[in-house]
C-alpha cells in the first residue's frame, strides 16, 4: 500500500491544480473491496479537501463469481459511505444487458463492458478536459447532486447507445438523447429508476448544440415526469454542455442520477449478507485475518 501511495503522491505533486481522484474497483472480490477502500481512506487522510470519486462495480443479482461477495460488499459500503464523495454504481449484469439488448452483441467481452464504463467515465470528466459553453467539474457535480452527505451513490447512463452497424444512420437530436438518457434500459446498474424517485440528476451533453435547447428539454422532462422527481427540491436537473464530442459521434450525453431506487441494490446485497451471516457461513476467512464477529 505504501508503494501505491508513493505513486499517487508523485502524480499529485506534478499537478497544477489537483481536482480529485477517480478509483475504479469492484466490491465483490477481495482486492477491489479491501485494498480499494483502504486506498480510498488513505488518500482521504492525505488529501482531505480533494474530491474522491469511485466507480464501483456492485455484485449483480444473477451473475456472481465469488461466494463471499455479500460480505465484501457490505464491508466496503461502510468505507464508501464514510470516505468517498461520489460513488457511481455500476453492475456487470446491467452492462451485459445493454450489450445484448441495445448494442445487439451476441457475445460481449469484458472489452465491450469496459468500453461502456469508459464512455460514462469520460463523460463525467469531459468538462475538466475540454472547453465548453457551460462547464462543470467534479466538485460542482457533487454540490448539485448530493442533498445529504451520506446519499452519494449515483446511477449512471450514457446515450446514444446504438449498435455499431447502425451508428451512421441515426440522426441525433437533443430531445432524442434526453429520451434515451432517462430510459431505464440505459442505466448501468441493476436498479430500475421507475421504482424510485430522483432526488437530483445531472446531464452532461457533449457536441455542438444550443444550451437553450438543452435547458428546454430538461424542464420538459421534469414537467412530464414530475411524479419521478421529489417535490422538495425544485429544478433538480443540472446540465452541462461541453463542445467536444467523443470520437466517432457528433453528440453524446452522460447521465448521473441520485435516485432512491439505488436502495434496491443495497437491499439485495444486505439480504444475501443476512442470510449468510445468520449461519456464520465463511466467517473464518475474515476472523482468521484478525477481524472479530459483531
Amino acid at each position: 500500500i505504501d508503494s501505491v501511495l508513493d505513486v499517487v503522491r508523485k502524480e499529485a505533486e506534478s499537478c497544477d491544480c489537483l481536482q480529485g481522484f477517480q478509483l475504479t474497483h469492484s466490491l465483490g472480490g477481495g482486492t477491489g473491496s479491501g485494498m480499494g477502500t483502504l486506498l480510498v481512506s488513505k488518500i482521504r487522510e492525505e488529501y482531505p479537501d480533494r474530491m474522491m470519486c469511485t466507480f464501483s462495480v456492485f455484485p449483480s443479482p444473477k451473475v456472481s463469481d465469488t461466494v463471499v461477495e455479500p460480505y465484501n460488499a457490505v464491508l466496503s459500503f461502510h468505507q464508501l459511505v464514510e470516505n468517498s464523495d461520489e460513488c457511481f454504481g455500476l453492475d456487470n449484469e446491467a452492462l451485459y444487458d445493454i450489450c445484448f439488448r441495445t448494442l445487439k452483441l451476441t457475445t460481449p467481452t469484458y472489452g465491450d463492458l469496459n468500453h461502456l464504463v469508459s464512455a460514462a467515465m469520460s463523460g463525467v470528466t469531459c468538462c475538466l478536459r475540454f472547453p465548453g459553453q457551460l462547464n462543470a467539474d467534479l466538485r460542482k457535480l457533487a454540490v448539485n447532486l448530493i442533498p445529504f452527505p451520506r446519499l452519494h451513490f449515483f446511477i449512471t447512463g450514457f446515450a446514444p447507445l446504438t449498435s455499431r452497424g447502425s451508428q451512421q444512420y441515426r440522426a441525433l437530436t437533443v430531445p432524442e438523447l434526453t429520451q434515451q438518457m432517462f430510459d431505464a434500459k440505459n442505466m448501468m446498474c441493476a436498479s430500475d429508476p421507475r421504482h424510485g424517485r430522483y432526488l437530483t440528476a445531472a446531464a452532461m451533453f457533449r457536441g455542438r448544440m444550443s444550451t437553450k435547447e438543452v435547458d428546454e428539454q430538461m424542464l420538459n422532462v421534469q414537467n412530464k415526469n414530475s411524479s419521478y422527481f421529489v417535490e422538495w427540491i425544485p429544478n433538480n436537473i443540472k446540465s452541462a454542455v461541453c463542445d467536444i464530442p467523443p470520437k466517432g459521434l457528433k453528440m453524446s450525453t452522460t447521465f448521473v442520477g441520485n435516485s432512491t431506487c439505488i436502495q434496491e441494490m443495497f437491499q439485495r446485497v444486505s439480504a444475501q449478507f443476512t442470510m449468510m451471516f445468520r449461519r456464520k457461513a465463511f466467517l473464518h476467512w475474515y476472523t482468521g485475518e484478525g477481524m472479530d464477529e459483531m
